[in-house]
């Protein structure tokens, strides 16, 4: 399944149905009067928040929905049939916005979250609304209104427990893979992963939803790499694990590259619950890495937690930390 994250559409309630104008015609009843009933309303347009959708791809191919009008008024004071309500589902963690893309109208965060974002019209006036003592016989009656129509913007920002943040081929989506079910894709070389994925830890009977956030560059919130795309996802997330592999020549200037345009997109990621993890140790002898993570935490006054993909052992205490962190 492909993934989108951002989507333009329309959405048009229905309008009411008309009132009726109808008189009684029966036999044996000389003075009938108005028998017109009112019209129905119009249908209203509601989102819908589902957990079982991760991106908004069921939009980019159809942008335009409308609900259904209401029925007309009848004879015999029948009110016309209301139109029928059309539920859109969303991911939770969407948003709606208003034409202009800055104006937020709401905030999927639960499962089954609804909004109705435009609403039906009401239904018109039949003749017998307007029967008075002076006005025995009115051949007066209403049209529905309209139903509100809008161009709207959906955009879609991961939820998840723990956001897994690192350079690219830091082995983000190979940790994913290793303590969830999920299957992202695996390769060495850069950018492997072009979309945030999504995969859930149990651990002591407990769920960890872990988003693997494509690895991001010195640059990324001015639009480098793959710019700023996926940086809004971070924020959603309650703890960052940040994952560093252990090869790399530089520790702390990795680290603080990271941290650096996290801050430069918001403040407010940077005051986010941490969990720094040395990944691929295997790669290094005991005592290489043991230099290599003692001169990281005393240049950065950090603790770091040690991982290799291949270690159930390592794997399992990770765990641990992450229960922790979510509890």
């Amino acid at each position: 399944m492909k993934f989108l994250d951002q989507v333009k559409i329309f959405v048009k309630a229905g309008n009411g149905g008309s009132g009726s104008p109808s008189f009684r015609r029966e036999k044996f009843i000389e003075f009938g009067g108005p028998d017109g009933g009112d019209g129905g309303k119009g249908g209203s347009v509601i989102l819908k928040s589902e957990r079982n959708l991760n991106t908004l791809i069921d939009y980019r191919y159809q942008q335009h929905f409308k609900a259904k009008r209401g029925g007309d008024g009848k004879g015999k004071n029948q009110t016309g049939r209301g139109g029928k309500d059309l539920f859109l589902s969303v991911p939770i963690g969407t948003q709606i916005f208003e034409e202009d893309n800055k104006t937020l109208l709401f905030d999927f965060k639960k499962e089954k979250d609804e909004f109705t974002v435009a609403v039906g019209g009401r239904g018109g006036f039949g003749n017998t609304r307007f029967k008075s003592s002076t006005n025995r016989a009115p051949r007066k009656f209403t049209k529905g209104t309209k139903g509100e129509e809008f161009w709207i913007w959906l955009q879609l920002k991961t939820i998840a427990d723990i956001g897994i943040i690192g350079l690219p081929n830091a082995g983000k989506s190979s940790l994913l893979a290793s303590i969830t079910s999920a299957n992202p894709k695996i390769a060495n070389y850069k950018f492997t992963t072009i979309n945030p994925n999504l995969g859930v830890a149990m651990y002591d009977n407990k769920e960890i939803t872990l988003a693997d956030i494509p690895g991001l560059i010195e640059g990324a919130h001015t639009g480098v790499g793959l710019g700023i795309k996926f940086l809004k996802h971070v924020e959603r997330c309650k703890t960052l694990l940040h994952l560093i592999d252990v090869s790399e020549e530089d520790l702390a200037n990795c680290y603080k590259q990271i941290r650096k345009e996290l801050g430069e997109y918001s403040k407010e990621l940077l005051k986010k619950k941490e969990i720094i993890v040395l990944n691929k140790v295997d790669l290094l002898s005991q005592k290489d890495l043991k230099n290599k993570k003692m001169k990281f935490e005393e240049k950065l006054n950090k603790k770091v937690i040690q991982l290799s993909t291949f270690d159930k052992k390592l794997i399992s205490n990770l765990k641990i930390k992450l229960l922790k962190n979510v509890s």
